[in-house]
């Protein structure tokens, strides 16, 4: 019995270290992506002023677009940790072992 407590313990935990690496992974690429973005619209007010307009829409549509990312990420890092489907596999598992034992 305390094979199976320590074996589901062991998929919350490492569930756990996952969800913390995505997150880590998704707040880096995010703020990566920022810093590439607004480095880039300075860049091109810098070589042509005239398509500042243009240009801060074009900015504006594709930060937008990047920052969704990070959201979609948390999204499914939340579904790991509260819907962990890990541990429904587990608990078949299991059950499938003690069935074939006895």
């Amino acid at each position: 019995m305390t094979a199976d407590a320590n074996l589901i313990a062991m998929v919350y935990a490492y569930t756990a270290l996952g969800v913390g690496v995505i997150l880590a992974a998704a707040g880096l690429g995010s703020a990566l992506g920022w810093g590439l973005i607004c480095a880039k619209y300075m860049e091109g007010i810098a070589r042509q002023p005239e398509l500042l307009p243009a240009l801060r829409v074009q900015m504006f549509i594709t930060a937008g677009l990047m920052e969704s990312f990070p959201f979609i990420v948390l999204a499914f890092a939340m579904y790991f940790t509260f819907a962990n489907p890990f541990i429904g596999a587990a608990l078949a598992t299991i059950a499938k072992l003690a069935g074939g034992a006895g």
